[in-house]
């Protein structure tokens, strides 16, 4: 299949090169080229714009920071003087692996129906790490064809996809719930370890106990990250997750739905933010109960 991907950083660039792997024809664009060397090297096509990139492709994958990055990608003109989903071919699908807010996802549906193209919405679970081993987990939503179509796409860098829904901003909300739900986790790991430690108690030991109990990839590896403190280098910088926090605060504001222990997280990856951490692994939010007990320097070691 001939595919473009926009944007290979952290996630994007294992990623794309799962796609070359499962010997798909890959046209590339980052913004920062050098990020793509690895991928050339593969056999991977560098356009120099996003425009560029998606001509002649058949699915166009985004993997963006945020929605800013995705509307500058995808409909902002570029140097060329072209929008990417004006270049993109009519019956073209673009596929949105990006964490992005539900408005921005109803718009960008509405925006390729009107060119005949299509949209599906497919975001990500898992870190680079899991991506480079094609072991993420993937959320998708969008019209039932144009999942199929993209199947062989999302099954190259996954070992799983759920389909939530048939609007593509179902895929969206899905992604943010599951990031809540993460933040939540962290956020009880950092509560629970500021306990045991002013307890003089062996977080390790503690977190033995809890992988016995939860059983979780996720428990295991976020609380190992905890437990030894080690926040850097950042797979997914904290400002993320503070940007996913927002995103899920103005979807239960449109939906009417009170999420207390969101607001919160809001509140405390701010406080990370204003103590210099936002650099940092977003688990790294698991220090301000930390910090509130006392048991932190104010500002930690750089």
């Amino acid at each position: 299949m001939k595919i473009a991907f926009l944007g290979v950083g952290h996630m994007g660039l294992p990623m794309a090169l799962d796609l070359l792997r499962a010997g798909h024809e890959l046209r590339i664009f980052n913004r920062t080229p050098q990020r793509a060397t690895a991928l050339q090297q593969a056999g991977a096509f560098l356009a120099s714009s996003p425009a560029e990139a998606v001509e002649g492709v058949e699915v166009a994958v985004t993997m963006l920071a945020n929605d800013q990055a995705v509307r500058e990608t995808i409909m902002e003109p570029g140097s060329s003087g072209l929008a990417a989903i004006d270049v993109l071919p009519r019956n073209a699908i673009h596929m949105c692996t990006s964490t992005i807010s539900v408005a921005l996802s109803r718009k960008l549906t509405r925006e390729h129906a009107l060119r005949g193209q299509g949209y599906v919405a497919s975001p990500v679970l898992g870190r680079p790490e899991a991506a480079a081993q094609a072991h993420l987990w993937v959320m998708a939503a969008g019209r039932r064809d144009h999942i199929e179509r993209c199947r062989p796409v999302m099954t190259a860098f996954s070992r799983g996809i759920s389909v939530v829904g048939t609007e593509p901003w179902q895929a969206n909300l899905t992604k943010l719930a599951a990031n809540f739900m993460t933040a939540s986790m962290l956020e009880a790991f950092g509560e629970a370890f500021a306990l045991v430690r002013k307890s003089d108690m062996d977080p390790h030991a503690f977190l033995e106990i809890v992988n016995a109990l939860f059983a979780s990839p996720m428990y295991s590896t976020y609380g190992r990250i905890v437990a030894d403190q080690k926040f850097e280098p950042a797979a997914f910088r904290l400002t993320l997750g503070l940007k996913d926090i927002h995103l899920v605060l103005e979807a239960a504001r449109d939906a009417a739905v009170p999420m207390p222990l969101a607001g919160l997280l809001r509140d405390h990856f701010l406080n990370a933010v204003a103590h210099g951490r936002e650099g940092a692994d977003w688990s790294a939010v698991a220090e301000v109960p930390a910090w509130n007990a006392g048991i932190e320097a104010a500002v930690p070691a750089r």
